[in-house]
């Protein structure tokens, strides 16, 4: 958590640089130590020994190093897990529809609650570079989905909770449903 900023950091507001292609062992750990992160994060043990907060995704100007990186570990609703370290991910398509968690996001770089719903496209198709597999397109809905965007506003500077409505941030986006997260 130490190497998380928090906001307020202007890093937190700039947009990251593309990462050159093919990435450098230097930006594949990158990539990888974002992943590591939220994957430890998750287990009971390891987030209480080192006192992490729990997330499902993470990206590079989280930790101050403006470059299109991001590490996501989430399920879906039927246990489906999405695991990526991905270097200059992209949204290169989505739905019309739109979906909001429910209970509303929260930020490893956002101390404090913050209150509202935050519309998403309900789909988006992804691409990127998987430090794995290579070059990859990913088709994600719902909770996956959110996180991808969330982790991908990161690199453009936005904040989650620049796209809740501030004069009534639990008024539902006009046509968007609601997701339970699992």
């Amino acid at each position: 958590m130490k190497d998380i900023i928090r906001e307020g950091d202007p890093r937190l507001r700039e947009v990251s640089a593309e990462v050159n292609m093919p990435p450098s062992i230097e930006d594949i750990n990158l990539a990888n130590s974002l992943l590591e992160y939220v994957i430890n994060s998750q287990d009971p043990e390891i987030s209480h020994e080192y006192s992490l907060r729990s997330g499902i995704g993470l990206a590079a100007p989280q930790i101050g190093i403006l470059k299109r990186a991001i590490g996501v570990h989430v399920t879906d609703l039927h246990g489906n897990l999405f695991s990526y370290a991905l270097l200059n991910p992209k949204i290169i398509s989505h739905s019309v529809e739109q979906v909001y968690l429910s209970a509303g996001e929260g930020c490893l770089s956002v101390d404090r609650d913050v209150q509202g719903y935050v519309p998403r496209y309900a789909r988006i198709t992804v691409t990127g570079f998987d430090t794995k597999l290579g070059e990859v397109k990913i088709r994600l809905k719902g909770l996956p989905a959110i996180c991808f965007q969330h982790e991908i506003d990161h690199l453009n500077g936005i904040m989650f909770y620049d796209r809740i409505n501030k004069n009534n941030p639990f008024s539902a986006p006009e046509g968007a449903a609601p997701l339970e997260r699992n």
